[in-house]
């Protein structure tokens, strides 16, 4: 028997067009342009995002904003972040590099 693929909450086609369009200026290709180690890779998620590299963590992250991240709740809706998170952890377990 296969291994089933996660289960994510969000959209990843809506949550890729709303990181284009919102993340993707300090993250681009997955990557942090402000603090270079705390990238999207899986590896700095397990590291470095409290809550660990899940798609809540990603919630949380995003919403509420730490350190040099702007606090996106109130100016994104839930739904948008929820697909934003999906796109995420989605894309750290394929690669970004195949997003590019």
């Amino acid at each position: 028997t296969g291994l089933a693929a996660p289960a994510f909450a969000g959209d990843f086609t809506a949550g890729e067009s709303i990181f284009n369009a919102n993340c993707a200026v300090c993250h681009v290709g997955g990557q942090n342009v402000i603090m270079p180690e705390k990238t999207l890779e899986k590896e700095a998620l397990d590291q470095y995002l409290a809550g660990g590299r899940k798609e809540s963590s990603v919630v949380n992250q995003v919403t509420n904003g730490e350190n040099a991240m702007p606090a996106f709740g109130g100016r994104l809706p839930d739904e948008d972040i929820a697909n934003v998170a999906t796109y995420v952890i989605s894309t750290s377990e394929s690669g970004w590099d195949d997003d590019e």
